[in-house]
């Protein structure tokens, strides 16, 4: 499954044909990038994308139905053969990036607009290139794959209380409102999309390798409208925002590593487990953002899309060099 930038192609580092390694790979390097030249335009061309706002969460559809095309009954079957490790995997991501995201913006000193962007980030469903970087980690790709899956699933009655709960002291919440877009703008186009791919798997899977590049341009197009929303105000807060996002990442990567470690889950698990705490579907989380808050407020997901896939690739290279010293070491 799961992500804005890659498919269910991946099955194990093992099994991966080099070309497919490399592809992955590029998806990655390429999307961070992308986003990057997206922000910047939108930031020296506000106008370009002026009354962009409304359609945000029509371009997260898009996103979301193209993920959808890309999951198959097995990833659901996945979580049932390991409860126990996916319920870790749902129970950190939920507890320890909202949680983060609380703690930073009170100890930054966050406007109610950034603060309340920051924990929006926190309360997503894991996302962009969690599965693909867990498989450039040599992490445990179906584990991966299965918490993202569920994450995703369960996203419209976890996203929009914990918002509320942490988020409320900056701004109004409207978490019913919230919900329903959740519904129509994630839960419905995924479902959606594995409908078409159960009934049309063979005319679909033809077109596989399109839909990353078709989600990363619009994750894209969806960062431009977010930074040119907000231009006028970004060059004061954009070093503050930047600091807040690098801190609830690189925590998020850490703890979530470290609660795989905790719970003795082995290495290529707790490998999967840092990615699936520490990446979130920032797609989502500009969209609601946007449609519920400001886009100030949306700011910190635009900044997250890009630097979580930059730091991403680089510790999954750590991890995946680590990894082949101690496999070497063995032998």
């Amino acid at each position: 499954m799961h992500s804005e930038t890659e498919h269910t192609t991946i099955s194990s580092p093992d099994r991966k044909s080099g070309s497919a390694d490399r592809a992955a790979r590029l998806a990655v390097t390429v999307f961070p990038v992308l986003v990057l030249v997206a922000g910047a335009w939108g930031l020296a061309a506000p106008g370009t994308f002026a009354g962009w706002g409304t359609n945000v969460p029509y371009l997260l559809g898009v996103v979301m139905f193209c993920m959808g095309l890309t999951m198959t009954l097995d990833d659901f079957r996945g979580v049932a053969r390991r409860p126990w490790a996916v319920g870790l995997g749902l129970v950190a991501h939920y507890v320890i990036m909202p949680g983060l995201g609380w703690a930073i913006a009170h100890a930054l000193g966050l406007s109610p607009q950034l603060a309340a962007g920051v924990i929006l980030v926190g309360c997503a469903p894991s996302g962009t290139a969690s599965n693909v970087v867990t498989f450039l980690a040599r992490g445990d790709v179906a584990l991966s794959v299965s918490v993202a899956t569920v994450s995703t699933v369960l996203a419209p009655l976890i996203t929009p209380p914990l918002t509320l709960l942490l988020a409320g002291e900056y701004l109004p919440v409207d978490a019913g409102s919230m919900m329903t877009d959740i519904l129509k703008t994630v839960l419905l186009p995924v479902v959606a999309g594995l409908v078409v791919r159960l009934v049309l798997g063979r005319y679909v899977d033809r077109v596989l390798g399109v839909l990353p590049w078709l989600s990363a341009l619009t994750i894209a197009v969806i960062v431009a409208v977010v930074v040119a929303g907000s231009a006028e105000t970004i060059k004061s807060a954009a070093a503050l925002v930047l600091l807040a996002v690098v801190l609830h990442n690189g925590l998020g990567l850490a703890l979530g590593y470290g609660a795989g470690k905790l719970a003795r889950l082995g290495a290529p698990a707790s490998r999967a487990m840092a990615f699936e705490v520490g990446m979130q579907n920032s797609g989502l989380a500009a969209s609601l953002a946007t449609a519920h808050f400001s886009p100030l407020a949306a700011l910190p997901a635009a900044v997250f899309s890009v630097w979580h896939n930059v730091s991403g690739a680089l510790v999954a290279a750590w991890m995946s060099y680590r990894a082949k010293n101690e496999a070497a070491g063995q032998g």
